[in-house]
Order: C-alpha cells, then sequence, then structure tokens
C-alpha cells in the first residue's frame, strides 16, 4: 500500500487492552459494544460477516455498505472509490498512542481522487479536529486523558 495521504496521532492514558476494547467487531447494530471507535462517523450501521471482514450498511446508503477489516488493535474501514481509514493502536509510554492514516486506494484514476473530491480542502484541518473530537470520546468512555500528537 501506498504512503496514506493523512496521519494523526493521539495518546490515550490507558492501557491498550482497554482501548482495544473500544475497536471490537461483531455482527449486529453499530454501537457502544461494537465498532464503537467509528460509531460516530456510521450512525444506524448494522455489521455483518466476520471473523475479520465485515460489511457495515448504513441506512443512509443503503446502496452502499463499507468494508471493515479488524484484528487485535486495528480496524480498517473502505468504501467508494477511494477512501481506505485505518485505526492501529500502539503501546505507549503514557498507556496507548492511536494513530489513524487515510489512504487513496483508488484502482482506476488515483490521480483524480483530490481533484474530484472538493473536501480534501481543509481536510487535514478537519482531521486534526476530528481525531481531537475522537480522543475526547475516548478520554470521557475510559475516564482517563488523552492528546492530539
Amino acid at each position: 500500500m501506498r504512503a496514506p495521504l493523512w496521519e494523526f496521532t493521539g495518546v490515550i492514558e490507558a492501557p491498550p487492552d482497554r482501548v482495544a476494547a473500544l475497536m471490537a467487531v461483531r455482527p449486529g447494530p453499530v454501537g457502544p459494544d461494537n465498532l464503537w471507535l467509528m460509531s460516530d462517523s456510521l450512525p444506524g450501521g448494522v455489521v455483518s460477516g466476520g471473523p475479520g471482514r465485515f460489511r457495515v450498511s448504513l441506512p443512509s446508503l443503503p446502496s452502499r455498505a463499507m468494508t471493515i477489516e479488524a484484528d487485535d488493535g486495528f480496524v480498517a474501514a473502505q468504501g467508494g472509490w477511494w477512501y481506505r481509514g485505518e485505526y492501529r493502536l500502539e503501546p505507549h509510554p503514557e498507556g496507548s498512542r492511536l494513530v489513524h492514516r487515510v489512504f487513496n486506494v483508488a484502482r482506476r484514476g488515483r490521480w483524480a481522487v483530490p481533484m474530484a473530491n472538493r473536501f480534501f480542502i481543509g481536510f487535514e484541518a478537519r482531521g486534526r479536529t476530528g481525531m481531537s473530537g475522537l480522543l475526547a470520546r475516548v478520554g470521557e468512555r475510559l475516564g482517563c486523558g488523552t492528546r492530539l500528537e
């Protein structure tokens, strides 16, 4: 796979096993005990398949499903013609480090992705804001400190 378009990282003052529980994926509705880490971006989503590879159907996009890959401390979501977002959990001296990477996985017309997606303007700033919000939610859920790197 090519280098990520963007990478956002944060520190969570909790051991990796506690944070990994928020990344758990199983068939059923997305919610507090299933794909919680992505639940804000997958409202109303329903997970099917597994183990290791899943599909998430969204009521807002009934004709499209997102593919989810999951392993211990790793979750990737791929959908549309170009997008792949990966979350990887790593040990850190203060607890855990969460790394979010965004990739362009278009098979054809890779070069056109930035031109075709106007939202790229400001995406890095929105990504940092989104990662900060996610870290705050994780900290609230686990009762620990977090910070964006």
